[in-house]
């Protein structure tokens, strides 16, 4: 079976799509491989084979957000690579359908030499765009990039965080029907990558065809209706994002060696209180507080114990308000549950200054036995993009009367014949 013989109306697709690269222990080796490259002539192999992907069979329909997943090494950016043309495959077809705008590796794709604004003119041609349309796009670009200051000195001297506002302005400004983005807008400022996300979300509703790499599992699942987890160089899981999610973040339990420590909660706790620029958003402080008694290391008693969480913050007053989300993790990493104000439909307030205090009541907490960790969280209005976080800021150990294992107990019954006893606490 060819390509040629697919489904004609995908955006892009794979056939035993695969990629080798070959490792030399010592740079002669390179030269010694290319006098002598056949073995059948006596020669020997003076490399070993990394196969970064192996036999990726995909397709993508246009409109499809599909988010990628897996650890570094993976294969994620070999495969976005090859699905851009930045590569070549060593075996196997890949066919792509339509413009297709990518923002990879930081500055990928620039002169460093050139300006700003010739490099926004060589990458907007590269792209197929014609003079007229350049001409047309060029100032939505800086002013979208917010570079305008610097347009015209070399790129070399720009900061990481230009280079990525520059690049990915260009890349939604052409008007691509395929949206390549790999990890990069983790580089940028915390006001770039909110507006980044709202304009990716804006094209998600417009029909486009994206194709979202980050090792942040919730923006995947926030924004992705699909996703593919890519282990080892093949695909271990492609489906619906909350499913393929959840798996991957199993493995990663399983796989967890270092465990969170007491060090975490010094740091994540200093961390706050740091000054922040305009156009974003940041944690004040986090206070616990066990039966009124306020501290950042509590025993409590399962089934009996009532927690407040006090989370303050400072924001631009000109940002929309908000969110705050709360996770309890286990010490080897595991995140057991979580609540957020905009799933619960809560109104953040904050004053015209945008500063803002709100408690989260956890009362009569039902964890079992051990120790867990209290993550905070600060995020946009429609909690996707990532402010601020404090994670392991507090710390808890549990202990419980009875013998039940697990992380909860919860609200059960037993019935025996027709009579019925209920029962919400520990057995």
């Amino acid at each position: 079976m060819s390509l040629n013989s697919a489904n004609p109306e995908a955006a892009i697709q794979t056939l035993k799509l695969s990629k080798c690269y070959h490792l030399y222990q010592h740079p002669k080796d390179r030269l010694k491989q290319f006098l002598w490259p056949h073995r059948w002539w006596g020669s020997r192999q003076y490399y070993r084979e990394l196969w970064a992907l192996r036999d990726i069979d995909l397709m993508v329909m246009p409109g499809e957000v599909i988010g990628i997943v897996g650890q570094n090494g993976s294969g994620k950016s070999t495969l976005l690579q090859l699905i851009c043309g930045t590569l070549t495959p060593t075996h196997g077809e890949v066919q792509v359908i339509g413009r297709v705008a990518a923002l990879l590796e930081l500055g990928a794709g620039f002169n460093p030499e050139f300006t700003g604004r010739e490099n926004v003119l060589m990458s907007a041609a590269i792209m197929g765009l014609s003079q007229s349309e350049i001409d047309d796009r060029i100032e939505d670009i800086i002013d979208f990039s917010g570079v305008r200051d610097f347009i015209d000195q070399p790129v070399k001297t720009y900061s990481s965080g230009m280079y990525v506002r520059l690049a990915f302005s260009v890349a939604i400004n052409v008007d691509p029907n395929i949206l390549v983005i790999d990890e990069a807008l983790s580089v940028g400022d915390g006001a770039f990558a909110r507006k980044s996300f709202s304009r990716i979300m804006q094209m998600r509703d417009a029909g486009k065809t994206i194709l979202f790499c980050s090792h942040s599992l919730f923006q995947v699942e926030s924004l992705c209706a699909r996703a593919i987890w890519i282990n080892q160089g093949k695909i271990v899981l492609d489906g619906e994002s909350a499913q393929v999610v959840s798996a991957y973040q199993a493995f990663l339990d399983k796989s967890m060696l270092n465990p969170a420590s007491e060090a975490s909660i010094a740091t994540s706790t200093s961390a706050l209180n740091r000054k922040h620029a305009a156009g974003n958003a940041y944690l004040e402080k986090v206070k616990l507080q066990v039966n009124n008694i306020n501290t950042q290391h509590a025993i409590i008693t399962s089934g009996q114990s009532n927690i407040m969480i006090w989370v303050s913050f400072a924001s631009d007053p000109l940002l929309p308000c908000p969110n705050v989300a709360m996770t309890l993790q286990t010490k080897d990493g595991r995140t057991i549950t979580s609540a957020a104000t905009w799933e619960d439909k809560f109104s953040v307030q904050r004053t015209s200054a945008g500063s803002g205090q709100i408690c989260l009541r956890l009362d009569q907490l039902p964890l079992l036995k051990g120790e867990y960790l209290i993550n905070i969280y600060l995020l946009c209005e429609r909690g996707l993009h990532l402010y601020d976080s404090a994670e392991g800021v507090a710390a808890l150990q549990v202990k419980q009367t009875g013998r039940l294992q697990g992380y909860f107990s919860i609200p059960h019954q037993w019935e025996n014949n027709n009579i019925t006893t209920h029962n919400d606490q520990d057995c």
